[in-house]
């Protein structure tokens, strides 16, 4: 974006016209001034609320309002690559109308005037959520909504972009709270802004019933397993990955690790009478109104726990945030009544992820994560595959003398429980074998 030098982001004010093909319709939760056919006047507004006000548009659109007149609006703007795949089923929608209502139950006030959940759904674009004060550019491929199996798989990210209007956008990290597009950013607290909404995602997708209890539990466990199997986290500590998230971003399921063990943590200080949501009401909760910006400091973390359970919670951060250990805190889940088991039978949901991901998942096992088409993505350090030597970039041809599938390997690593022969793998890697 192209603006004057010097000042605020907040300082300047812009008429916006957007001009769209005869025929589509569009989204956005930029103000609108008049609406003539092709042409879109918008009521001007400042360039940070401008750049925070994205648009989708398209021949194939669908509106889907999710609060009643007389409330604050909360609409699905659907735009696809078919007529065919703007068809969210009845069950999806009222899923999606108790998120509305489970957020505000969580955090007590909103702080938009509207919002727009602005979902693509093509496979012409890159698929991906990013977050704003009043709407959410949520991005899926074109079937999401009428393959069953991709649709299982959807849920998680509308709650948790739509989590990123309180927590990201509303209180924001004060080295995140710059106040034009040129100042630097400092990104010590990412592991709230991401972790905190990652897991309260993850949370309020259960509460509105867009997944089902037992898928939740097998998210849950598949998330559990990730981490426990990190060899990562044995040398490099969880504030790392956020002090370095401009140069490699992809450590959000590491920052929400332990928001579990301290709702449960709370639970028990309190006998039951507090947890995680009366932090979330205190810290993000306030009165409701327009947008803007509350900054907060690692302090302020601290300070708002100890109002809601008095503990050391400084000590309880630091230790997760600083520290190395072979194994991730899972004391949310053995805490709270569970434990995370290995079987030889994998889940239906992570089936399910096989599928629609075209690979097969032996990360749990021999330490692999191969393409369909048998290249090998991922290699778990200390487990069997990289032992051997196997690598990232070779391809997997054969198991046991047999032409490598996804059944061919797990079939034959099943066997290893009861036979003495080892497992052998015919890997490619360049022109050798």
């Amino acid at each position: 974006v192209l603006y004057p030098a010097g000042g605020p982001s907040d300082a300047w004010t812009y008429s916006v016209r957007l001009r769209l093909p005869s025929g589509w319709s569009f989204g956005t939760a930029l103000p609108v001034a008049q609406n003539a056919g092709d042409r879109i006047d918008f009521i001007p507004v400042t360039l940070t609320k401008l750049v925070d006000s994205p648009v989708a548009a398209g021949q194939y659109f669908r509106r889907i309002p999710l609060t009643p007149e007389g409330t604050t609006p909360h609409i699905i703007d659907l735009v696809a690559d078919s007529p065919e795949a703007l068809e969210m089923p009845e069950d999806m929608i009222a899923g999606y109308q108790r998120l509305v209502a489970e957020a505000g139950a969580l955090f007590g006030a909103e702080h938009f005037q509207r919002y727009h959940f602005l979902y693509t759904l093509s496979d012409r674009v890159a698929h991906f959520g990013l977050e704003h004060h009043e709407s959410s550019d949520d991005r899926q491929a074109e079937r999401t909504l009428i393959d069953p199996d991709r649709r299982r798989l959807s849920t998680g990210l509308l709650p948790h972009e739509y989590v990123h209007s309180w927590n990201g956008k509303y209180r924001r990290p004060a080295g995140l709270a710059t106040p034009d597009y040129q100042a630097p950013m400092k990104t010590e607290l990412l592991w709230v802004y991401e972790g905190l909404t990652q897991y309260l995602g993850f949370v309020l997708n259960g509460r509105s019933r867009l997944s089902s209890p037992e898928d939740w539990r097998q998210n849950l466990a598949q998330v559990a397993a990730y981490l426990d199997q990190r060899p990562g986290r044995t040398w490099r500590p969880l504030i790392d990955t956020a002090v370095a998230a401009q140069l490699l971003y992809n450590a959000s399921e590491e920052w929400q690790e332990w928001r579990l063990e301290a709702d449960v943590l709370i639970r028990q200080l309190t006998s039951g009478r507090r947890s995680l949501d009366d932090f979330c009401r205190r810290f993000h909760g306030g009165e409701s109104g327009p947008p803007k910006v509350v900054p907060y400091t690692f302090d302020d973390v601290v300070g708002t726990l100890g109002d809601v359970a008095p503990y050391d919670w400084r000590g309880f951060l630091t230790s997760r945030l600083e520290s190395t250990a072979a194994h991730a805190p899972l004391g949310g889940i053995t805490n709270g009544g569970w434990r995370l088991a290995f079987g030889d039978t994998a889940q239906a949901l992570y089936k399910t992820g096989e599928r629609v991901r075209k690979v097969a998942d032996e990360r749990y096992t021999i330490g692999l994560l191969l393409q369909e088409s048998g290249a090998i993505t991922d290699v778990v350090q200390g487990l069997p595959a990289a032992r051997a030597g196997v690598a990232p970039g070779m391809k997997l041809v054969a198991v046991n003398g047999r032409a490598w599938s996804r059944d061919v390997m797990r079939e034959a690593i099943r066997a290893t429980r009861t036979r003495s022969q080892p497992l052998e793998l015919l890997v490619e890697n360049g022109d050798s074998f």
